[in-house]
């Protein structure tokens, strides 16, 4: 398989297909907002020190590192920088319900969705821009498609920072309605984006099963660094055993989404990082459930439940 194949390969997804697609992800964003509020924002003021690690760990460390790792495997470029896509992109929406089944500190887990979140509508375009543009063969995919980080920027903004406000308003200033509709539209919206990657798949199956092969290796290799990255960034800066749970799975967890909204928006469904970004979105579920049920088995000791 030469690498400008794969590199060549663009997958059907048409402007209205598109949009939905942002719609979805947009209503994710607007159900994980109503479970927040702003004392999720304010428990990071008063305990800092996990929620920042973490957020190091995730914004720029994974970036970093997922730099290097694409100079040492040497993936397809197009497969490189989905790889770096995923790295710049926040948390994902399923990391507070892994974080609790790893019996972690869902308090952390939720603080750090919060401000990742925000914090990605300016982190996503630099990092993508920054580190994209610092690797050769990454950086003539950015040329060829003129990447705007300004134009990212605003993508990222409406898809996730407008309905992380309304959410988040709505859960203010309507508590009781928040409390009725946040479960069932959250399984609603997750549901919707489901059947809408699906239909993408679908139409584009022969492309996934012939090149799928070729990112199973990077996503399996990758995710185990981000999931590695967040756990011992927080072992290693001495925080104690459940927050270190959290900062590993908000950290291996990534917002892939986001990753596929960006693929379709700015780089017209290129063959090898929608198929590295899709297959990511399945595997972290598969790699997050396996972290979670490893830790949900091992007893924490009484010095690994304090501050070292």
């Amino acid at each position: 398989m030469e690498p400008v194949v794969l590199d060549q390969v663009r997958l059907n997804f048409n402007p209205a297909g598109l949009a939905v697609l942002n719609a979805a992800i947009g209503l994710m964003m607007l159900g994980v907002a109503l479970e927040l509020s702003p004392k999720d924002f304010t428990r990071i003021v008063k305990s800092p020190k996990a929620p920042l690690i973490g957020l190091f760990a995730q914004f720029l460390l994974l970036p970093a590192f997922t730099f290097l790792l694409v100079l040492v495997i040497r993936p397809h470029p197009s497969i490189g920088l989905g790889m770096m896509l995923v790295a710049a992109c926040p948390g994902g929406n399923l990391s507070n319900i892994m974080t609790y089944l790893a019996k972690g500190n869902c308090a952390v887990s939720i603080s750090m969705t919060a401000v990742s979140t925000l914090a990605a509508i300016v982190m996503t375009p630099m990092n993508l821009s920054l580190w994209g543009g610092l690797n050769p063969s990454t950086a003539a995919i950015l040329e060829q498609v003129s990447l705007s980080p300004k134009d990212v920027f605003v993508t990222v903004f409406l898809i996730l920072g407008i309905p992380l406000i309304t959410g988040m308003v709505l859960g203010h200033y309507f508590p009781g309605m928040a409390q009725k509709v946040r479960k069932p539209f959250k399984i609603f919206s997750l549901v919707f984006f489901i059947i809408i990657v699906l239909g993408a798949l679908a139409a584009n199956w022969q492309h996934f099963l012939l090149y799928v092969g070729a990112v199973i290796f990077a996503v399996l290799v990758h995710n185990a660094l981000a999931l590695n990255i967040g756990y011992w960034t927080a072992r290693m800066t001495g925080l104690p055993e459940p927050d270190c749970r959290a900062v590993c799975i908000e950290v291996g967890i990534q917002n892939s989404a986001l990753g596929l909204v960006l693929v379709f928006n700015f780089f017209d469904g290129l063959g090898g990082m929608a198929i590295l970004v899709a297959w990511w979105g399945i595997w972290h579920i598969i790699a997050g459930l396996i972290t979670a049920f490893f830790f949900s088995h091992r007893k924490l000791t009484v010095s690994e439940l304090v501050h070292e």
